[in-house]
């Protein structure tokens, strides 16, 4: 087995990081929030192990990719664009994209878009929405909000958040990996629940807390993410939140068009995301027709690929198989 390798590549005006792992068709595997390429690793030794050539970039403002200091280069297009760059970089036609979280969400936007680079798509916890929440106002004023909690999206946006999360990364992400976890307790689903699905306090007290790791990350996979973002530190991958309304205008073109590549789907019975969208999976197959019957995993929180990498791993080559 060819041994997992760095590099830097130029693509879309930046200088993207990218791990890959061997030969055969492209998949990329996009991360997303709070994550970088690491998320993939179990992905990437699996795909290269049974043919393919899995590639995992650090997404703009992460790990060891650039960070452009205009806070409005952080749109969906621009991310779309560093992936288009990224398979023109690398000489070849055409490639899978996967996504997880707002990965996710560029998958699908990709596949859609550029039909021509992205061959199929797998899509992990986001679902595939039309044009965001697919109605004709900003996604942003959709979004729940109280006098106590306030949708998750909105509270990343603001400059609290980051404010917080700098603090004390170790925390933060801990506390991330943990809460949003299918192994999260029962005290801490109650809470959740009394919220609302993807609703945290307003204080942000949720990053406050210092629980145990899930079983699914080691202390040692923990440190990796923290380095990472001491490295990158949190405008950057916040940044994608603070376009949230922009990004939804900027894909005015795509009303009405459908994702035509082939698709799956696949997600846990304890994300939030997906309980926040639920209105949305069983719609998928009116605007992906060619989407297998999505996957859900039972007991399986927001970190799919990792909580459950065997599972997830399986079900993308048996779909990369059959394409």
């Amino acid at each position: 087995m060819p041994e997992l390798t760095h590099h830097v590549v130029d693509a879309n005006g930046i200088r993207v990081h990218v791990v890959e792992q061997g030969s055969g068709p492209l998949v990329i595997l996009l991360h997303g929030f709070p994550e970088c390429w690491y998320s993939w690793r179990h992905q990437l030794t699996m795909l290269a192990q049974a043919g393919f050539r899995a590639i995992a970039p650090d997404l703009r403002g992460y790990g060891r990719s650039d960070c452009p200091p205009d806070g409005g280069k952080y749109t969906i297009l621009d991310y779309i664009g560093d992936m288009v760059g990224l398979i023109d970089t690398l000489g070849v036609d055409q490639a899978v994209i996967a996504g997880h979280d707002f990965g996710a969400t560029i998958a699908w936007q990709a596949a859609l878009m550029r039909p021509d680079k992205f061959r199929a798509v797998i899509g992990l916890s986001a679902p595939f929405r039309p044009r965001g929440f697919g109605t004709s106002v900003l996604p942003t004023t959709l979004m729940p909000q109280n006098d106590k909690a306030v949708y998750y999206q909105l509270y990343l946006a603001t400059p609290q958040a980051e404010i917080g999360m700098e603090q004390n990364r170790r925390q933060t992400l801990r506390s991330l990996f943990y809460q949003m976890s299918g192994e999260a307790s029962q005290a801490a689903s109650a809470t959740s629940a009394d919220l609302g699905p993807g609703m945290i306090p307003r204080s942000g007290a949720a990053l406050l807390e210092s629980p145990p790791l899930p079983g699914w990350i080691t202390s040692a996979e923990l440190e990796v993410y923290i380095e990472e973002f001491t490295r990158s530190g949190f405008r950057g991958p916040l940044s994608w939140y603070r376009n949230i309304d922009r990004s939804w205008e900027l894909l005015e073109m795509t009303l009405g068009a459908e994702v035509t590549v082939p698709a799956l789907y696949v997600t846990g019975d304890r994300d939030f995301v997906a309980a926040a969208n639920r209105e949305f999976i069983p719609l998928q197959a009116k605007f992906v027709p060619k989407l297998r019957r999505p996957l859900i995993l039972p007991g399986c929180g927001h970190w799919t690929q990792q909580e459950r990498a065997t599972d997830v791993s399986a079900a993308m080559i048996d779909f990369l198989q059959q394409l």
